[in-house]
């Protein structure tokens, strides 16, 4: 029997996005109770060099930001102009970026195409996240270094810690702050429902909302799981660096972090790599016994970017993935690769059926 297809997913507004090795899927429930639906196949994905152990962790991370932004963008096409409005207030540029990394699960990777607007798109993500994420911890090490005179470093570990330290609160205080909108708590909802939907796929049960009621809206391949994770394995990584890299001493506390930070820009697909690769291994191997406590970090903060949902949300992360998993395993859509829309779940079913049918006949 061949093995069961890899699939990873992310919360949008209003519905989910399903991946697998060679479908995506887009399900958004409209404010009248119907589904719209944008699937389509995808090539099997990165081949020779960006399959490799580390190479694949950036490979992967990339394909995430960019599907993740189109899906969360067609999302808000859905949506009626003053929740698109708001939505773009908090998830726009740095949100965007962000909260696509924090809601994200780990998939398996798919085509590495798109337009140029989209590329572009995810460029500007990555420098965002590059600046809330590693500059502005950095500066704010440096200014508790500077305001307590503690006279570190900035290649030091405990300069490497404190820094560590505001990544995580930053990021943290950021997921905290967007949790207390409405409308993005409701996309944290959708997020408990992606998770309970991939957690009834992966234990073999049928994909209901029963079974998926009663599951967990933790995951351990969660993109919440992977920034956590990259905040306390940079502790180690930058501090590795730190030390084998010759002093800095420009003779100023600001061009000294200057130049650290430029040192540490070609080492981020190091980082981001070697997490990737961590969060798999514990994803298989720590989820239970002793050591499923490497996960409860993760998880702690995954209480912030997920919420137990209702059976309407669970029904759209269940529909997500039945449209991919038809896809990955027979190449057809509904129709054509047009979006469609759905009058209700329950009609997407009777379709889902029917397509079954069809595809065993032929």
């Amino acid at each position: 029997m061949a093995p069961r297809p890899y699939i990873g997913g992310q919360a949008v507004l209003e519905g989910v996005m399903m991946r697998a090795p060679r479908s995506f899927a887009v399900v958004v429930r409209r404010r009248d109770g119907s589904l719209q639906v944008r699937e389509r196949a995808m090539t099997e994905g990165p081949r020779g060099m960006a399959r490799w152990p580390l190479v694949r962790g950036v490979a992967s991370l990339v394909e995430s930001l960019r599907l993740g932004n189109e899906a969360l963008r067609f999302s808000a096409e859905q949506m009626e102009r003053d929740l698109a409005a708001a939505a773009t207030g908090v998830l726009g540029a740095l949100g965007l970026s962000l909260f696509a990394m924090a809601s994200a699960d780990d998939g398996a990777p798919v085509d590495s195409g798109g337009s140029g607007r989209g590329k572009a798109g995810m460029t500007l993500m990555l420098v965002l996240a590059i600046g809330f994420f590693i500059a502005l911890p950095q500066g704010a090490a440096a200014g508790v270094n500077r305001l307590f005179h503690l006279g570190l470093e900035v290649q030091s570990a405990p300069f490497q810690a404190i820094t560590g330290a505001f990544k995580l609160a930053i990021v943290v205080g950021y997921l905290l702050a967007i949790r207390r909108v409405p409308d993005i708590r409701r996309v944290f909802q959708y997020h408990g429902a992606e998770h309970k939907t991939i957690s009834t796929y992966e234990a073999g049960e049928a994909l209901t909302v029963d079974h998926a009621r009663a599951k967990t809206t933790m995951h351990p391949r969660c993109g919440t799981t992977f920034l956590v994770m990259v905040a306390l394995v940079s502790i180690l990584v930058f501090t590795a660096i730190g030390a084998a890299l010759p002093r800095i001493h420009t003779g100023s506390a600001f061009l000294d972090n200057v130049a650290f930070f430029a040192e540490k820009l070609p080492f981020l697909p190091v980082l981001v790599a070697f997490t990737f690769e961590l969060q798999r291994l514990f994803a298989r191997h720590c989820t239970t016994g002793p050591l499923r406590a490497l996960l409860w970090p993760g998880f702690l903060v995954q209480k912030i970017t997920t919420a137990e949902p209702d059976d309407d949300q669970l029904e759209v992360a269940l529909a997500s993935l039945r449209v991919t998993l038809f896809r990955q395993e027979q190449g057809h859509a509904y129709e054509s690769d047009a979006d469609v829309a759905f009058p209700s779940y329950a009609a997407l079913l009777a379709a889902d059926r029917l397509r079954a049918a069809s595809a065993s006949a032929a």
